[in-house]
């Protein structure tokens, strides 16, 4: 049992390093935004979802709704659902039903990775350790991140800030080259967002609701053209 948990440590371990420079950025933004130390740290221990955390800061420094709030961490995080359920398939038979709670919480896309690879069924101990290192990872690289926020100068901090970007950049343009479909998704989605943005009638609706709705819009119309079976049909052929 005890090596079970020290190997699900060590494979954590690089997700947990990972997990320190984008939380590091995710605890500036927080401050910059207008939240505590302590509320940043809180947020980040209690999510555990980088663009869900992203998505909701400004929904909350701009009195949001506990709606706007629902909606848009389900519609960013609805993956987790299917990505726990597959997860569960793999879980050895000494996973309780509380244990799968704990697991779920913490099953992030490099968790759910690490652990699907693992050639044979991964039982508790080795899922709580897994868990453990990238949960530390995150709520530390949050509070060195806020307190850092605290600290340095203002000007340091906004630059500093271009690092949130740089994170949805890195995980919009690789899918993006790899598919057409996706990348046109993504063009929709900025359109959208442009037209709420600048459109005078359109800036009345909250930001939460409106990236809700480009969100959701983009995904649908391309779900329409171009679904995902098509395209598998496509590579196939």
């Amino acid at each position: 049992m005890k090596q079970d948990f020290s190997r699900g440590i060590r494979d954590g371990l690089p997700i947990c390093f990972g997990y320190l420079s984008v939380s590091f950025a995710f605890g500036i933004f927080a401050v910059a935004s207008g939240l505590g130390t302590l509320e940043a740290l809180l947020l980040s221990m209690a999510n555990v979802t980088s663009a869900g955390q992203f998505a909701a800061v400004p929904i909350i420094a701009a009195g949001g709704s506990l709606l706007e709030l629902a909606l848009i961490q389900l519609v960013i995080n609805a993956r987790y659902a299917l990505m726990s359920l597959s997860l569960s398939q793999k879980l050895g038979n000494d996973v309780r039903t509380r244990d799968r709670f704990l697991i779920a919480f913490v099953n992030t896309d490099e968790v759910f990775a690490v652990a699907s690879g693992q050639k044979d069924a991964v039982g508790r101990q080795y899922m709580f350790g897994l868990i453990l290192t990238p949960f530390l990872g995150w709520s530390l690289g949050t509070l060195l991140g806020a307190a850092a926020g605290d600290i340095l100068p203002t000007i340091l901090v906004s630059a500093l800030g271009v690092a949130i970007y740089g994170m949805f950049v890195a995980i919009v343009l690789p899918a993006s080259k790899k598919s057409r479909p996706t990348a046109v998704c993504v063009l929709l989605a900025v359109a959208l967002s442009c037209l709420f943005y600048y459109v005078p009638a359109l800036q009345k609706i909250p930001s939460g609701f409106a990236i809700i709705i480009c969100a959701v819009a983009a995904s649908a119309v391309m779900a329409a053209v171009r679904p995902v079976v098509e395209i598998k049909e496509e590579e196939n052929a």
